[in-house]
């Protein structure tokens, strides 16, 4: 075993340095591919252009946690798509396992959900291709099947963030709405948000960058802004002012469309 730092130029070194070269990253743009999906052929990202997009990958189908995965994020489709969001799922299978196990889905009650229908495309990539090529094969939890990988995709097709969860860890749905509505946050309204943010708390201000700023920020704050230290500015932001701008948006892209 070698260090993971050095690259000693032998086979297996030589295989790992090319898969992680091709793994993407955040601020990276969308790997392309082009799939057959339960809902029809997909061309990605460039399908989804203007909008943003959740693209998850799960193990395999009917499995446990992967089922109870995909019974929530439907069950909050309405409040991704409020978010200008659509989602797109992945696992090491073929179409008609896929078909098959949303059937059995719609048959499953839990947490008050049932005849859940999946309505999201769920992808067919039985050859891995796109798993790997987006880095969800680890080799360590599993060579055959997807850890849970999520990368949100903004309307330009660029990586804004991306989470892993293993295999035997359920996903949480309010933190992958609560990171799409501070993403947009921060496109919107050009803050940032500090640890533990919700929409509706205040947010975060950049800090000065001049040493005249700095004395301005200190001594003479901007109306508005709760200065706990030169660096550190809160201002107050709420949750219905964020998605008036989300929703504005939306609607001048749609009459554009027009």
């Amino acid at each position: 075993m070698h260090n993971f730092f050095e690259h000693c130029g032998c086979g297996e070194c030589d295989n790992m340095h090319d898969d992680m070269s091709h793994m993407p990253l955040i601020g990276d743009m969308a790997p392309e591919f082009i799939a057959e999906t339960t809902n029809g052929e997909i061309h990605f990202p460039s399908d989804y252009t203007g909008k943003w997009v959740v693209l998850f990958s799960h193990p395999a189908d009917f499995t446990p946690v992967c089922t109870t995965e995909f019974m929530a994020f439907q069950s909050i489709m309405d409040k991704l798509h409020e978010l200008n969001t659509e989602l797109v799922g992945l696992s090491v299978g073929t179409l008609t396992g896929h078909l098959a196990w949303i059937d059995a889905i719609r048959n499953i009650k839990y947490r008050g959900w049932e005849n859940v229908n999946i309505s999201f495309p769920i992808i067919d990539d039985m050859n891995m291709q796109i798993a790997k090529k987006y880095g969800m094969i680890h080799p360590n939890a599993s060579d055959s099947k997807a850890v849970r990988a999520v990368f949100v995709i903004d309307p330009t097709g660029k990586i804004r963030a991306i989470l892993y969860y293993p295999l035997t860890t359920g996903r949480n749905m309010d933190e992958i709405l609560r990171l799409l509505m501070a993403l947009q946050t921060t496109d919107n309204f050009g803050v940032s948000t500090p640890a533990d943010w919700q929409p509706g708390d205040d947010v975060l201000v950049g800090a000065p960058a001049t040493t005249t700023e700095m004395h301005k920020r200190i001594n003479n704050p901007d109306t508005g802004l709760d200065v706990k230290a030169w660096f550190l500015s809160f201002k107050p932001l709420s949750a219905d002012t964020i998605m008036n701008r989300i929703q504005t948006k939306q609607s001048a892209k749609k009459n554009t469309k027009k």
